[in-house]
């Protein structure tokens, strides 16, 4: 495709002559297996790398949540009473649509978050490996063995599904974001009902038209409409039996409080305020290409983003010319430009608006901006790659961005690092990196988050869990823990005393 290299006026974004062109989905709500249409108000969906509209989507409200809750009510005994064979050839059928469409909700994805080609083909791809691995996992569950744990007495497990699950899912990663909770909960046998961020609905109601068919009715419900409204309906609604949230943390604290009024679980993912912990013996080229590649993928709009590097004063200098270097060689540019080192725009104009203002405070409090820090709203949301030298304790390193925004500290003795790197109130993911491997399983075990990486950053195989520590939530995504998180244990005593 032809390109022209546009100069906004501080900006400068490699723009495409043309948009893609794909056929947009059914934009309705899907409940009990049928597309329906609501009267009222709708909500625009927004091309961010351009700021013109691209699909108009209905907003539902309590009733269209009460028909979802009733549909999968009705559909869970029939869902839950399938064998796990049963239930995997289901998932597996609908991975297999997932692929046939691949290219159809990528450029939906692209088109709905201004992601690059790169990114786009990430989440489509790990979204049906997620699938696929559920409908696997979900065949061969571990757990005590049955026994005569008492005379006489025989003792086994059941492991059951929780019922019907209400799912809220972020802009960020629509797709995948879906994928994760979609599919450990449905093959342990749970009935859904979904509601997608209003801001980037586009692949989840794909995912509707390609699962009408593929699962029966009432077993997938999707309510659109902002969170404030089908959310809180959603997650205070008394016909649920868990509420799953990949959200803020004052979504998370109003999710789990609803949650707690009716006394179901929750399960919360709520970002984080990922450290870098560099000592003084580090490959630092392996460190600059990391954090350039983990703290601006997705344009920085990445809950475990390595946004915050912690450097031993002793390389720091050096450390920071070569991450300059890195990060310097990205482009802001459409979705349709396919070339290396190239950033999409913020996905939203409210998001875009915070993050310049939590920029701008940064450098009103005196830190030295190193790169970027200009943004643009003309034509689309537009923020440069940012890098920020902060001094100790700066909110901005403590506080999640959530955007292409990483901030460099130092420190000087091995402890003031760990207690600096513990310092933020989020507990989800977290790197070092050294070439010892004592100092790494030292440091690796004192950090308090869910995850941690040595010597690379946002290694997230779908067989291992993604959860976090603190503010960050609870409740595993990925891995055969995930399935554990979305059912519940019975335990079945069976007198076999003979007189």
């Amino acid at each position: 495709m032809n390109t022209q290299n546009t100069l906004s006026e501080t900006v400068s974004v490699l723009r495409a002559e043309q948009p893609f062109t794909v056929e947009m989905p059914r934009c309705a709500h899907y409940i009990d297996g049928h597309h329906v249409e609501s009267t009222g108000e709708t909500t625009e969906v927004v091309d961010p790398a351009r700021g013109t509209v691209l699909a108009t989507v209905p907003r539902g409200g309590q009733a269209e949540v009460d028909a979802a809750v009733a549909a999968a009510r009705a559909a869970a005994p029939g869902w839950a009473g399938r064998t796990p064979k049963d239930r995997a050839q289901v998932l597996l059928a609908l991975a297999d649509a997932l692929a046939a469409d691949r290219e159809r909700l990528r450029t939906l994805e692209a088109l709905n978050c201004g992601k690059p080609p790169a990114v786009t083909a990430d989440d489509v791809d790990s979204a049906i490996d997620t699938f696929r691995f559920m409908a696997g996992a979900g065949r061969s569950t571990t757990t005590v063995a049955a026994g005569d744990y008492v005379e006489d007495i025989t003792s086994m497990i059941l492991r059951e599904p929780l019922g019907v699950i209400g799912m809220i899912t972020p802009w960020n990663y629509p797709l995948l974001m879906v994928a994760w909770k979609l599919a450990p909960a449905l093959m342990v046998g749970n009935t859904i009902v979904l509601k997608p961020s209003e801001v980037t609905p586009l692949t989840t109601l794909r995912l509707a038209e390609l699962a009408h068919g593929i699962l029966p009715p009432g077993v997938l419900n999707i309510v659109n409409g902002p969170g404030r409204v089908v959310g809180n309906a959603l997650s205070a609604h008394p016909g649920i039996d868990m509420i799953a949230l990949t959200g803020s943390v004052g979504a998370g604290q109003s999710v789990a409080g609803a949650a707690a009024a009716n006394v179901v679980p929750a399960h919360l993912e709520l970002g984080g305020k990922a450290p870098v912990l560099v000592c003084p013996d580090a490959d630092l080229d392996q460190v600059a290409a990391t954090v350039a590649e983990a703290g601006f993928w997705n344009t920085g709009q990445e809950c475990g983003a390595a946004c915050r590097v912690l450097a031993h004063d002793s390389i720091a200098e050096a450390l920071t010319e070569k991450i300059v270097a890195a990060v310097a060689a990205y482009r802001l540019a459409a979705p349709e430009i396919d070339q290396e080192n190239t950033l999409g725009p913020i996905i939203y104009r409210g998001h875009y608006e915070r993050v310049m203002a939590a920029i701008n405070a940064a450098v009103d409090r005196g830190a030295q901006v190193l790169l970027g820090a200009r943004g643009d709203d003309a034509e689309g949301y537009w923020i440069e790659p940012t890098l920020l030298k902060v001094a100790t304790g700066d909110p901005i390193s403590l506080q999640e961005v959530f955007g292409p925004v990483v901030t460099i500290e130092t420190y000087t003795e091995e402890s003031e690092g760990i207690a600096r790197a513990n310092q933020t109130d989020y507990g989800l993911t977290a790197s070092v990196f050294t070439r010892d491997v004592a100092t790494a399983l030292t440091l690796a075990k004192a950090l308090n988050f869910g995850s941690v990486n040595v010597n690379t950053h946002l290694a997230l195989p779908t067989e291992m869990p993604w959860s976090g520590f603190k503010h960050s939530g609870y409740g595993r995504d990925l891995s055969a823990y995930a399935l554990d998180d979305y059912s519940r244990t019975k335990h079945l005593a069976l007198n076999h005393a003979r007189d």
